[in-house]
């Protein structure tokens, strides 16, 4: 029998991913304080890439009490730039001042996956991609903020490449999925090895 898999995200576009790719799941949102653990990771001097593996983890695990015999896909991203993590923006201006840290630079997003079977963390996997900005002006900035605000406000590094934040940039090395949040290639070949896809 297929074990029950449960997407245990919020977010929109990596349910519109799994379900164009013709996954059937359910979703359950994840009640973790994210920032808390964040702050206290970052206070230990973790690398943005446990950061990230390990907030996923929390989700996974979480929503895994609920569902002990489900498969539980728990996500997280983080975009670093330089030894600075980035969260999503509490404010237009906060928004505002992120998009001038990144104009002209190179960043980094990192998207991590982390599986649980049985209560119990059976598979996980780190995508990371190099994305390079472009120069912005302030005048631009203000503006693309004020049209796209309920859109980015949910989004680390203020865009969506799906979007109007395809304009931001001048070069991507990587997976597009990673950058929307979900390695989805790499998860459907692991889903797909274990049987739960048919191939």
């Amino acid at each position: 029998m297929t074990p029950q898999l449960i997407l245990a995200s919020s977010s929109a576009i990596r349910q519109q991913l799994l379900q164009r790719a013709g996954v059937v799941f359910d979703v359950e949102t994840p009640r973790i304080d994210e920032d808390a653990i964040r702050a206290a990771m970052q206070a230990e001097q973790a690398t943005p890439r446990d950061v990230a593996d390990a907030l996923a983890e929390f989700k996974a695990a979480k929503v895994a009490q609920k569902y002990p015999n489900g498969l539980v896909i728990g996500c997280d991203q983080v975009l670093e730039i330089g030894q600075r993590i980035m969260a999503k923006p509490d404010s237009p201006e906060d928004a505002g001042a992120q998009l001038r840290a990144l104009s002209g630079q190179s960043h980094r997003l990192l998207s991590a996956i982390v599986v649980f079977e049985n209560a119990r963390p059976v598979w996980r996997h780190v995508g990371t991609v190099r994305l390079t900005m472009r120069d912005l002006s302030d005048t631009y900035i203000d503006e693309y903020i004020a049209r796209n605000w309920e859109s980015i406000r949910h989004s680390v590094g203020c865009y969506k490449l799906e979007e109007e934040g395809a304009r931001l940039f001048t070069r991507i090395e990587g997976d597009y999925f990673t950058v929307l949040g979900l390695p989805l290639l790499e998860l459907l070949s692991w889903l797909t090895l274990k049987g739960i896809l048919r191939s």
